[in-house]
């Protein structure tokens, strides 16, 4: 059995938090303090859920938490237009790490996907 660690999802919520946190580092955002503890906190969520998720036993639990994850990643994006709109942030920049938070989204959309298979196939 494989651990949410090896999880390409968790891995790639994992290096979107990491360039989220390196944003924060850099003003003017790393003076903003609001903006950037927020959109930190969305992309910790993304990864934490997926983590969560997966450790969980039952699948309405696990779906919960992969749906929590993909909704931060819409978060994500949303202050990534914000961060753009208010140029703390290059548009190469933007569109990076917009297609990162896309990626995971999706990524974890397979995670779910994946639950609907197997609750069909458990009764066939």
């Amino acid at each position: 059995m494989i651990t949410f660690e090896q999880l390409e999802a968790w891995r790639e919520a994992k290096n979107l938090t990491v360039e989220v946190y390196h944003l924060g580092k850099v003003k003017p955002l790393a003076t903003d303090f609001s903006l950037r503890d927020q959109i930190q906190r969305a992309a910790v969520s993304v990864m934490s859920n997926i983590a969560e998720g997966y450790e969980r036993l039952h699948v309405p639990e696990k779906r919960q938490f992969y749906n929590v994850a993909r909704a931060s990643c819409g978060e994500v994006r949303s202050l990534l237009h914000l961060l753009r709109d208010l140029e703390f942030i290059s548009a190469e920049h933007f569109e990076s790490l917009t297609e990162k938070s896309n990626r995971v989204g999706r990524l974890t959309s397979g995670l779910l996907r994946s639950l609907e298979n197997r609750e069909k196939h458990k009764f066939t």
